[in-house]
């Protein structure tokens, strides 16, 4: 069973600057933002409080009705999330799974799971004295509770009666039963409904038959409260290390249509840009997380031809990944979180563009993206190797090194992501990995791949030369891992092509061939018998690839294979 502390940080934006050496340590301070009508509180120390301010309310008209100097700064949400996280990195250790507060909470703080920790601290009341200690001595107010669920440990640390609590395995359900409505993590709206309603505690709204609640309140509300009870789990998003190119924005109100994720795909990208453009490189491979209210984590991974930076290319491909999708996305009650990371990076050279045109990609590598956004699946091309025997010359290459650009490029990967979500982990359609020459039934034949216009000499996948020589005779379009035997051959010349055979259960009468052509294995690997191949047409008009394996020879049978079927 979890065991959670939950921390919540009472006003932490005016402890920040306190700690900080930006604010003074006495007087009624307090941060304002933006709001509507102008800047309004966001968060006051208990001196402030103590002159019936609260957050939210407009500066101007405060300012008019106490007669005190209050010390006002402005707000850094961005100074504050990052010195919330060294505080949670301090916090490891007590326990290795700790988790700051996200959008649901709306309130500054985090979470550690201490379940088979706690021992170590001389169990659990004594780790909270410690933590609570500690923080005390750091100046942080900090109200503190420790229960079965994060839900239920939120409610009690920030609406308990008492800044230190804890509650023994199972028994959170009835202290929760006295606690505000608000207690359970719900939006604004859904608040004041309820106490319009005159359920104003967690106890008359767990009385209520669930039915008439979600109608008119929607699941959100029945999940919020199941959680904090524990009748359903609530995973954390524990820390890890962060990722170097990484952005992420929560809703308040979660999101669940395609059009909503495909424009916050877009503005994510668009944060992440600078960032790539200051380092001189483009994303490769991207990853899109989206977090579901009730724990699910939704995982898509992108995968580019060549490195990008382009806003609105990413926000395409992510379209057409969700059309492919579609009901399988499954946003259930929304999503609260949607986080993107770029995993791989690759350098990004500077090209010549038209003047007032953005800069535009490859068609052929635009479309290889498109077509792996539809399929699921990355595209392979093939590439050469030195070697003359038709099933070795030619392995699979991601198409990601197609083309001089790509196959010049030295991509590295990104610092692992953040892992949002632990215990529940839903792959949508992972990036599937390439599969070798070995295990395709039927390779398409080098014949028909495309052709670079250089060697890449520095590709990291193969040494070998991916230009193909001009003068080879015609490939076929379908070319088998290995010979197929012929049998019962019937051949009017013995040196020459067969008359009649047959293959695959079927007797093929020739009505045209050409050949011999003579390919042997490389001079330095262990003696072969060269192939004689050739080229013939049977009376149903298939075309067919056949060799005989070695040169004719008086009393032994020549054996036959067929190797590969032309269009």
């Amino acid at each position: 069973m979890p065991r959670i502390v939950c921390v919540c940080l009472s006003h932490w934006p005016v402890t920040r600057l306190r700690r900080a050496g930006l604010a003074p340590d006495r007087g009624p301070l307090a941060v304002a933002a933006e709001g509507p009508g102008g800047l309004r509180l966001l968060a006051l120390d208990p001196e402030a409080r103590a002159l019936g301010l609260r957050p939210g309310e407009p500066l101007g008209r405060v300012r008019a009705r106490i007669g005190v100097p209050l010390q006002v700064h402005p707000a850094d949400p961005d100074s504050d999330r990052a010195a919330l996280l060294r505080l949670c990195r301090w916090a490891e250790g007590y326990a290795p799974g700790v988790a700051p507060f996200g959008a649901a909470e709306a309130a500054d703080g985090f979470y550690i799971d201490v379940a088979g920790a706690s021992h170590l601290r001389g169990g659990e009341a004594k780790l909270v004295d410690d933590l609570a200690g500690r923080l005390a001595r750091s100046n942080i107010p900090a109200r503190i509770a420790l229960a079965d669920t994060p839900g239920g440990a939120f409610a009690l640390a920030c609406y308990g009666a008492s800044d230190r609590v804890v509650v023994p395995p199972g028994g959170a359900a009835e202290p929760l039963r006295g606690l505000p409505v608000a207690a359970l993590r719900l939006d604004p709206g859904t608040v004041s409904g309820l106490q319009r309603l005159g359920l104003r505690r967690v106890g008359e709204v767990d009385a209520l038959s669930r039915g008439p609640l979600a109608r008119r309140f929607g699941e959100a509300l029945l999940l919020r409260l199941d959680q904090a009870m524990g009748r359903r789990p609530e995973p954390l998003a524990p820390l890890t290390e962060e990722a170097a190119y990484r952005a992420a924005r929560g809703f308040l109100d979660p999101i669940g249509r395609q059009s909503d994720i495909v424009v916050t795909a877009r503005l994510l990208m668009a944060e992440i840009a600078p960032r790539l453009e200051r380092d001189g490189v483009g994303a490769c491979a991207l990853r899109l997380v989206l977090h579901r209210v009730d724990g699910v984590m939704r995982v898509l991974d992108l995968g580019l031809s060549r490195p990008e930076r382009c806003p609105e290319r990413v926000a395409a491909l992510v379209s057409l990944r969700l059309d492919r999708l579609g009901a399988g996305l499954d946003a259930g009650f929304g999503f609260e979180t949607v986080a993107l990371t770029v995993t791989v990076t690759g350098t990004l050279s500077v090209r010549q563009t038209e003047l007032g045109a953005a800069p535009q990609g490859d068609g052929i590598d635009a479309l290889a993206d498109a077509l792996t956004q539809r399929l699921g699946r990355p595209l392979l091309r093939l590439g050469a190797r030195a070697s003359h025997i038709p099933e070795r010359a030619a392995h699979t290459l991601p198409w990601t090194l197609h083309g001089s650009d790509s196959a010049s490029r030295k991509s590295r990967r990104a610092p692992s992501p953040v892992q949002e979500r632990v215990g529940v982990r839903d792959q949508v359609s992972p990036e599937r990995s390439h599969p070798s020459p070995g295990s395709l039934r039927e390779q398409t034949s080098p014949a028909l791949a495309p052709r670079p216009a250089s060697c890449a000499s520095d590709n990291p996948w193969t040494s070998a030369p991916t230009s193909w020589p001009d003068h080879l005779p015609p490939r076929p379009l379908v070319l088998f891992p290995r010979g197929e035997a012929a049998l019962d051959v019937l051949s009017t010349v013995p040196e020459g092509p067969p008359r009649r055979f047959r293959w695959r259960a079927r007797i093929h009468a020739i009505v045209h061939a050409e050949g011999p052509e003579r390919i042997a294995a490389e001079w330095w690997h262990a003696p072969a018998e060269a192939r004689d191949y050739y080229r013939v047409e049977c009376e149903a008009g298939r075309r067919l690839w056949l060799y005989r394996d070695g040169p004719h020879a008086p009393g032994r049978p020549a054996a036959w294979f067929v190797h590969g079927v032309f269009a």
